[in-house]
């Protein structure tokens, strides 16, 4: 798609979201909420919306946000971060077995992203479900990493692994 083909909203939802990842946080809502107002059926921008909320710690406002940018339909890139925002804030809320069913959508959805897993070890932690959740970390831990000294101890960790229980 050329820059002539863009649609109308993508310009300044591109020049928001590049002042609030270069640091540039004030103004960033209102511009993001005005933006929203005038295209309201726009997945992007809620989703960048809800992400913004969350990240000034206003969770319970980002949810309604999050849930209309999954339902509209994002790029797969932005779905993941989507569902992984989501999930997060469900759990920051309250919210564990919403949220572990949303992570768990997420992580059928997006198999080959591993990032789903440490955010539902949080959940099942919270959820009292300690050795899932410690199962969960050390997997994605041994599956991810390429540092030498935790690959040196590798077999042995995934043998102490199996005897979680």
């Amino acid at each position: 798609m050329s820059d002539d083909e863009l649609p109308a909203w993508k310009p300044a939802l591109d020049a928001i979201t590049g002042a609030r990842h270069g640091g540039q946080i004030d103004g960033v809502l209102a511009q993001l909420e005005s933006l929203d107002e005038r295209h309201p059926n726009v997945a992007e921008i809620a989703y960048q919306l809800a992400w913004t909320l969350d990240s000034l710690g206003r969770e319970a406002e980002a949810l309604p946000h999050y849930e209309r940018a999954i339902s509209l339909g994002l790029p797969p890139n932005e779905q993941s971060g989507a569902l992984i925002g989501f999930g997060s804030t469900l759990r920051n809320l309250g919210q564990t077995d919403r949220a572990a069913e949303v992570l768990e959508s997420g992580a059928r959805q997006f198999p080959n992203q591993p990032e789903f897993a440490p955010f539902l070890a949080l959940v099942r932690h919270d959820q009292g479900r300690h050795t899932e959740a410690l199962q969960l970390a050390l997997t994605t831990l041994l599956d991810t990493t390429e540092d030498p000294g935790i690959t040196a101890y590798q077999r042995a960790l995934r043998h102490y692994l199996s005897q979680l229980t």
